[in-house]
């Protein structure tokens, strides 16, 4: 409801990576039936979360400071604040595919905040061991610490997405990855471009920015 219910991206996994084959279709209209939320498994509910944590990270501070004095009463499935917070997460990425529905002008790819290290997850370990809201909540930090590391954030930053991620139930540990293989599977992430990797990286909460020619040593430390 809050993040693949809008955008229009119709798509399938192929085992070398995520939506390799897929197409923007335009569905006539979205139905965000909030109450079938509380049919969900604890885990399916707690990996949806972590999509919701990305767009305070990437495009509303007060929005994250929201899911953070609020975390208990949404993880308890209260309805206003799920109401709530699925009407702000539609609006949010609505307005970004709104200006850019066809990913043309890269504006859309601050949507891919910790997916390019989720992605690589997701494909050295089968598909099989994390959700995918599971392995954004692991890749987002894995972002942040390289963006730490860069420079371009403070460690606060990195260490509120964690303890938010946390409260709802996401792991937030790197698995045992080797690095040099997880960058192996980056080259297959759709913001590379002719071999060189970009990333989603912070630059302050409520902002992202799409980033080239990272170092691959500080992308191997954020991958441990």
């Amino acid at each position: 409801q809050v993040d693949s219910s809008v955008g229009g991206k119709v798509g399938i996994n192929l085992p070398a990576a995520k939506n390799m084959v897929g197409a923007f279709w335009q569905p006539t209209g979205v139905i965000c039936d909030t109450q079938t939320l509380s049919s969900l498994p604890d885990r399916q509910f707690s990996a949806g979360l972590a999509e919701v944590v990305k767009y305070g990270v990437i495009l509303d501070e007060s929005f994250f400071a929201e899911l953070e004095d609020n975390a208990d009463a949404i993880w308890s499935r209260e309805a206003a604040i799920l109401r709530r917070v699925v009407a702000r997460c539609c609006e949010l990425k609505a307005d970004v595919v709104g200006q850019d529905e066809r990913e043309t002008s890269g504006l859309r790819a601050v949507l891919n905040y910790g997916h390019t290290f989720c992605h690589a997850i997701e494909s050295l370990t089968g598909y099989g061991q994390f959700l995918h809201g599971e392995a954004v909540s692991i890749g987002m930090l894995c972002a942040s610490r390289l963006a730490v590391s860069m420079g371009r954030i403070d460690s606060a930053l990195t260490d509120r997405q964690q303890q938010l991620l946390t409260r709802f139930h996401l792991p937030v540990a790197m698995p045992s990855l080797d690095p040099d293989q997880m960058i192996e599977a980056m080259q297959h992430d759709k913001k590379s471009q002719h071999g060189r990797l970009r990333f989603v990286l912070p630059c302050q909460l409520g902002r992202v920015e799409l980033v080239e020619d990272v170092d691959l040593d500080l992308v191997r430390q954020s991958c441990r």
